[in-house]
């Protein structure tokens, strides 16, 4: 097997934005309290942190989604894959801008969620 350089050296830093984490701790919320499955809750919280860390090395395998905000990127949280982890990259950061379930009118909400001052 032939040797590669590490993937770290290539790993990006991970902004959440707020609206993102507050569609985390919505979501996260929702199964502990409405739902009464502290570990769905926990399993989906989990799922999130998992999925975006799995971009750092390869932010570049979401799908583009083409709408309001440029080079828009959508990722699948993995065991939670109704809902998509909405991101920009650029140089050296992934910015992640929304964490959505798809029956939700993501066109919408993504054009009230564009990131300032790129």
């Amino acid at each position: 097997m032939a040797w590669r350089p590490s993937t770290a050296s290539r790993a990006v830093k991970i902004e959440i934005y707020p609206q993102a984490e507050t569609d985390i701790i919505r979501q996260f919320r929702y199964y502990l309290v409405d739902q009464d499955a502290p570990l769905t809750a926990f399993r989906y919280r989990e799922a999130v942190l998992e999925s975006i860390d799995q971009l750092k090395p390869h932010p570049h395998m979401g799908a583009l989604f083409s709408g309001s905000i440029s080079g828009l990127r959508s990722w699948p949280v993995k065991g939670f894959e109704a809902f998509r982890i909405y991101y920009v990259e650029s140089p050296g950061v992934l910015r992640v801008v929304r964490v959505l379930h798809g029956k939700r009118n993501i066109r919408r909400i993504l054009r009230n969620s564009e990131p300032r001052g790129q």
